[in-house]
């Protein structure tokens, strides 16, 4: 089955269904069945199959008809977050060897002086009005017919290229197929109960992976609202408007939802489901979730190498969390359906309950490998499993707990210290809303635990109180050593925070 199998169920079964909503445009199935062959037959006469079409552009319709059109035409979609840098827009562009570039118009103009460096590229396309030098999207696109492409289409053919964040190094463009996606989607229907009725509200960029929840909904025959930027009380009018039934977000957006002095001024009763994922979710923050908008949330661990989540976190566990196992909370959950997922030892040995491992993982929705780079797709693979670059453990029941990236695992003294049991303590004191455990080279230690902090607004507190906070509660080997803080944290678009980033800022300090 293909990705574009989704649209063009709906779009021949029930066309004048809603399939997207944005900026109170409605757009039926039928209508964007027509768009995405539009697109596909338009990309088909630029390019050959496999060839790479990038895209840079928010959360628009055009970016929804290309999540399915371009794949269509036997062609890779690629990724660009629109929040990095044109020079890294450029970089992955050469990278990817893009033979056309579809841009909102709002970013030509940063990219232009970078465009000369990308031999492979052959077209640009402009989202909005086109220049004398570039065409309109709408106008190419327009101009194409509205059948089905005549090409054939390989279920293992790469649909999605989408590059990591970079977290912990240079990005990798990670080759996901239209079976990977498919099975990703099936996945997700099976384990949230994703329903015909569903209205999602997309608050991550669609740049991202966990855009997957745009063909998750419409598998369904759901309707996907589109959210142009993060707002927390735009957030809320437009889950009141829609009667949005379902959304994922970050911790740290869930957070701000939590702050804000309206959180109780909006109908929030159509919400039958908040996932969250992209970072770790510290349980002050998780218990406030439940209380405010009852045992409706869920989480899963996925990467944009697995094309969506493997391992599930549903809210009927949530909910027994908090009725008396709360050492669930801190809990990824258990496999999904369709994946194999264990925790292994530096011989791919599994590990038993309760010791720290790598997680690896197994199954048809693991990426085919990264993009020119197979040094980087031979490293991450043994024997078809494929290394996450996550320390975790197992429980007896078979919940998985991820502890550590393994880059940001800490070593002082011969002890290793995980970051995020660190940072749990950390979000525990009151003045806290965002930490981040780090460590940075100390000559007689190894390394030293330090905190980087962001306080709650007109919240107060000292290097002292924040260490304090830690040696009451862990070892003293895991306090920070020191603590800085912070207006804010570096995050990815979707939400993680770069801790490289401030290892470099505060390294010497």
């Amino acid at each position: 089955m293909l990705l574009g199998d989704i649209i063009r169920w709906h779009g021949h079964k029930t066309p004048s269904r809603i399939a997207l909503i944005s900026e109170g445009r409605e757009i039926t199935f039928g209508s964007l069945l027509g768009r995405v062959n539009q697109v596909a037959n338009a990309m088909s006469a630029f390019c050959s199959p496999g060839d790479r079409v990038a895209i840079l552009a928010e959360n628009i319709p055009e970016y929804v008809e290309c999540y399915y059109g371009v794949p269509d035409a036997g062609l890779a979609l690629n990724f660009l977050n629109y929040r990095l840098h044109p020079k890294e827009w450029s970089w992955i562009m050469k990278n990817a060897e893009a033979r056309v570039l579809l841009v909102q118009e709002k970013f030509l103009e940063a990219l232009q002086p970078e465009l000369a460096d990308i031999p492979t590229l052959e077209h640009i396309i402009v989202i909005g009005s086109g220049t004398s030098e570039y065409p309109s999207y709408h106008d190419v696109v327009g101009a194409a017919s509205v059948d089905a492409v005549d090409r054939e289409v390989d279920v293992d053919s790469t649909a999605w290229l989408l590059y990591t964040s970079g977290t912990t190094g240079f990005p990798k463009g990670a080759m996901v197929t239209h079976r990977n996606l498919m099975v990703a989607v099936m996945n997700s229907v099976i384990e949230y109960e994703i329903q015909p009725d569903e209205r999602t509200l997309i608050a991550f960029p669609l740049c991202h992976v966990s855009g997957y929840s745009v063909p998750l909904t419409h598998f369904r025959g759901g309707r996907v609202v589109l959210f142009p930027m993060f707002e927390p009380e735009l957030w809320m009018k437009e889950v009141d408007k829609h009667g949005i039934t379902g959304t994922s977000m970050a911790p740290t957006m869930l957070n701000f939802i939590l702050e804000h002095p309206k959180v109780l001024d909006y109908k929030l009763t159509s919400l039958r489901g908040i996932g969250y994922g992209a970072a770790a979710m510290p349980v002050e923050v998780l218990r406030a979730a439940i209380k405010r908008f009852g045992p409706i949330v869920y989480s899963g661990f996925g990467m944009t190498e697995l094309g969506g989540n493997v391992l599930t976190f549903p809210k009927r566990d949530h909910e027994r969390a908090i009725n008396g196992d709360e050492h669930l909370l801190l809990s990824c959950g258990t496999p999904m359906v369709m994946a194999e997922v264990k925790v292994v030892d530096e011989n791919m040995v599994e590990c038993p309950p309760g010791v720290v491992g790598e997680l690896v993982v197994r199954g048809e929705q693991v990426l085919k490998g990264y993009f020119n780079n197979e040094e980087g797709t031979r490293k991450a693979f043994d024997d078809g499993w494929f290394h996450s670059g996550d320390m975790a453990k197992r429980d007896e029941e078979g919940f998985f707990y991820i502890v550590d990236r393994m880059k940001d695992m800490i070593l002082t003294g011969g002890e290793n210290v995980y970051s995020r049991e660190v940072e749990e303590v950390l979000y525990t004191h009151p003045s806290v809303s965002e930490a981040a455990v780090i460590g940075l080279p100390d000559p007689k230690w190894g390394e030293n635990v330090v905190a980087v902090i962001v306080l709650k607004k007109d919240m107060t507190a000292t290097e002292a109180d924040i260490i304090a906070a830690v040696r009451d509660r862990l070892a003293g080997f895991k306090k920070p050593k020191k603590v800085f803080f912070v207006d804010e944290l570096p995050k990815t678009v979707s939400g993680k925070i770069i801790k490289r980033e401030l290892r470099d800022r505060f390294a010497g300090q």
